[in-house]
């Protein structure tokens, strides 16, 4: 069984910083490609940032130079590093993996529990 638990978030004024993080655990092999998502009230799951098993980073262009995703291929744990929060940035984060558990040959996406980043004006 392959869990995805997700640490981080709160409350931060406009300017301020968080940092998001995510763990695999259980039966995990490697992770290949994380992904961040956020939902704001109403609106609909975005994709944030990505990160490779290569490193190979994508950003939306909103949070393009004030988040860095980076990831740890031994712990199999992936940061969100979230610099200039702005009020827009208030929404649940999700983080996600394309995870291939032990004794598999294919690899199935799973999510975190989703953390409430709030950011006040």
């Amino acid at each position: 069984q392959v869990r995805l638990v997700e640490s981080g978030g709160g409350l931060v004024q406009a300017g301020g910083s968080l940092d998001l993080s995510c763990a695999a655990s259980g039966s995990v092999l490697r992770v290949y490609t994380w992904y961040y998502y956020r939902q704001a009230p109403g609106q609909q799951r975005e994709l944030v940032a990505q990160i490779t098993s290569d490193q190979v980073t994508n950003y939306q262009d909103s949070v393009k130079g004030r988040f860095t995703i980076s990831r740890d291929n031994v712990m199999h744990i992936v940061y969100l590093r979230m610099n200039s929060l702005k009020p827009e940035d208030t929404a649940v984060y999700y983080c996600s993996g394309d995870v291939q558990a032990i004794a598999r040959e294919d690899y199935r996406t799973y999510w975190g529990q989703g953390t409430q980043v709030t950011v006040s004006s």
